[in-house]
């Protein structure tokens, strides 16, 4: 395959993966790489699968095209090619978490100046060195770093790489409990994405809403938190990105439990009422206490579902099924059925509780 045909071959994968027809654009890019005999066509299609797979979150795929894309620059001899595939390098062990080789890598991209490329890439450069910083809770480098990528971001009007950082300060502002500006910064991120993110990947805008859904349960805006959440899981769910997912569901496992906490709190709260008011015999108050200490039951779902009795009143044993419903062991012996009484699902192996 020539240096014409091998051009045809990564555009024609593009418009695929443009049209969200990822899988077609893999294979098309897959073959330019075996069969085109260009070494700056290799070069670019490396790329190409190097940020689909990054969008995807299958980082060790993202790390095994980095390597080769790595030889190809060398091959090549120029030094524009070897620091973007030293900056691809970089980007996939970030995302696998090798941060110290993250920011090994990244210095390497930095002592290779001189070149028009080079410098232009250098925002990227301090981006994944802040996130690996970041990673290794470094919060004084990350931060300088954010810094520097983003003073780049604005003097090369670089919007997409300004939304990256926005996001990275998102997480580093929340991890150092600053929620409000652990929200400003997605937020920023997020009008970015709507005012010049038309042609950008949809990676952009389900990253600034899943910081966003993080800062917003930590600030207490559980309803807020969830449109973002569900917004971030709808994306990745759409590109397949199973990272993504994994922390859409611990979000969405957080902003239940502190749904739950409140709840709990009330549930405990009206059956102490109902201890008191029972011991000086108020009937009135009694009743009332009795009745919403079984309305949080029923809206927690903490009642077992064949006997109907509510559960953490007493002492039980309590066994989980595979999806999630639990009850009272002593039910699930006496029916000894292997199928979930709510949801008829088969339940194998269940846990205990």
């Amino acid at each position: 395959m020539g240096q014409d045909q091998t051009k045809q071959q990564i555009e024609k994968g593009l418009h695929l993966y443009q049209s969200n027809q990822t899988e077609k654009a893999l294979r098309v890019w897959m073959r330019v790489l075996e069969k085109s005999a260009d070494p700056a066509g290799r070069f670019r299609v490396l790329g190409c699968l190097i940020t689909a797979h990054a969008e995807m979150g299958r980082y060790k795929d993202m790390l095994k095209f980095a390597v080769v894309q790595i030889d190809t620059a060398r091959e090549l001899e120029d030094p524009d090619y070897l620091t973007e595939s030293y900056l691809n390098l970089a980007r996939s062990n970030e995302k696998l978490c090798e941060f110290q080789k993250t920011i090994s890598y990244c210095k390497t991209c930095l002592n290779m100046q001189g070149t028009t490329v080079s410098l232009q890439l250098n925002g990227q450069v301090s981006l994944s060195m802040g996130n690996a910083f970041l990673g290794l809770s470094i919060f004084q480098k990350a931060l300088e770093c954010f810094e520097k990528a983003l003073r780049y971001a604005h003097n090369n009007d670089d919007k997409m790489l300004e939304c990256r950082v926005c996001c990275s300060l998102g997480n580093f502002y929340a991890q150092i409990k600053d929620y409000e500006k652990a929200l400003f910064f997605p937020c920023k991120a997020a009008e970015l994405v709507n005012d010049y993110g038309k042609g950008w990947s949809l990676k952009y805008r389900a990253m600034s809403q899943y910081h966003m859904a993080v800062a917003y349960r930590k600030l207490g805006r559980l309803a807020d938190a969830m449109d973002c959440c569900e917004e971030s899981m709808k994306i990745a769910l759409q590109h397949g990105d199973r990272p993504l997912q994994a922390l859409c569901l611990l979000c969405f496992a957080d902003i239940h439990r502190s749904r739950k906490d409140v709840q709990l709190g009330l549930l405990k709260l009206h059956c102490l009422c109902e201890r008191i008011y029972r011991t000086k015999g108020q009937q009135r108050e009694l009743r009332d206490h009795v009745v919403k200490f079984h309305e949080c039951v029923e809206e927690m779902e903490l009642y077992c579902g064949m006997c109907g009795e509510s559960i953490g009143e007493k002492n039980n044993q309590l066994q989980a099924l595979p999806c999630s419903h639990f009850f009272h062991l002593k039910c699930l012996q006496t029916n000894g059925t292997r199928g979930c009484p709510n949801c008829r699902r088969l339940s194998v192996k269940p846990g205990y509780v």
